[in-house]
């Protein structure tokens, strides 16, 4: 089964946020944890969705993010100023990320892009994605207690060189990111390939996730994927990686190893001319002109 990532799911998950940036809020018998923060505009949407899930906002013990993403940890800095006793977890590298101001200052223009789709959530909060400090550096094979449950984390990079997954065994719930791709087309079954950093590990992720064999597949865009529907959308993933692998070599080969006119190409028949990709225009030619570069570096 799938389902839009809203509203919901069981007595122990809920989301909060917009669905293309869904915030995972995991209700323990001791402790609450939010798994993504994405857009910084929707950070006024994510406080309240706390509120309405947990009764309050300060409820919420962790905020835990999958990658240094400005989609995934956007409204980071906002909660963390709104809920000073936060506990914010993400993999080491993303900590010294969130100081630097060119990374921050990247962050914001992209945000701004998205302004007028959130401009009325948005209103004139400061929202601009600010230094903010990680308190807990999570490694693979940490194990968190919320009460009844537990959250583990794997390292599964590939899409970013800090990509995190997180799973709570107790509920056969896997969140995943973007490290096992990210469902597009108007039925949320055709995987969007999603390494950035390098393809082998990517592929190594895949099969570490698809070893987990989750129930439950929460994706870090739109959808919820249950049982049969995210087992099959994991092996999909793992041959549409492959598969775009080759298209990206084969694009590249026909403009004679000239990156920008394989881009240009690719994106026009992938993105402009089919129409199922829905990530916003400039972030798709962001993130595709890094797997372009990359595959042109392995010299195949």
């Amino acid at each position: 089964m799938k389902r839009l990532a809203t509203g919901s799911i069981n007595e122990h998950l809920a989301v909060g946020g917009n669905v293309a940036y869904p915030g995972y809020v995991i209700k323990g018998g001791s402790r609450n944890l939010m798994i993504e923060a994405g857009l910084n505009l929707l950070g006024p949407l994510y406080l309240q969705s706390l509120g309405e899930i947990l009764g309050s906002p300060e409820r919420l013990d962790y905020l835990f993010v999958t990658h240094s993403h400005y989609d995934h940890l956007g409204a980071v800095p906002f909660l963390k100023r709104a809920i000073p006793g936060l506990a914010l977890g993400a993999h080491e590298r993303v900590a010294g990320l969130m100081r630097k101001e060119s990374v921050l200052g990247l962050m914001n223009r992209l945000s701004e892009v998205q302004r007028p789709l959130f401009g009325d959530i948005a209103g004139d909060e400061d929202l601009a994605i600010g230094p903010v400090e990680f308190g807990l550096n999570l490694r693979d094979g940490d194990v968190i207690d919320l009460g009844g449950l537990t959250c583990r984390v794997y390292e599964v990079p590939g899409h970013t060189k800090d990509s995190l997954a997180f799973y709570i065994p107790e509920l056969g719930t896997l969140f995943s990111g973007e490290a096992a791709g990210v469902p597009q087309g108007p039925e949320g079954m055709e995987p969007q390939v999603c390494f950035l950093t390098s393809y082998d590990d990517y592929l190594a992720s895949l099969e570490k996730i698809i070893a987990i064999a989750p129930k439950v597949l929460c994706t870090g865009h739109g959808w919820i994927l249950t049982d049969e529907d995210a087992n099959a959308f994991l092996r999909d993933s793992l041959e549409a990686t492959s598969a775009y692998r080759a298209l990206i070599e084969r694009h590249l080969q026909e403009a004679d190893g000239d990156t920008e006119l394989a881009i240009e190409t690719i994106a026009r028949a992938e993105y402009d001319e089919k129409g199922t990709i829905y990530q916003e225009r400039n972030a798709y030619i962001t993130n595709l002109t890094a797997q372009v570069r990359h595959i042109a570096s392995l010299g195949g």
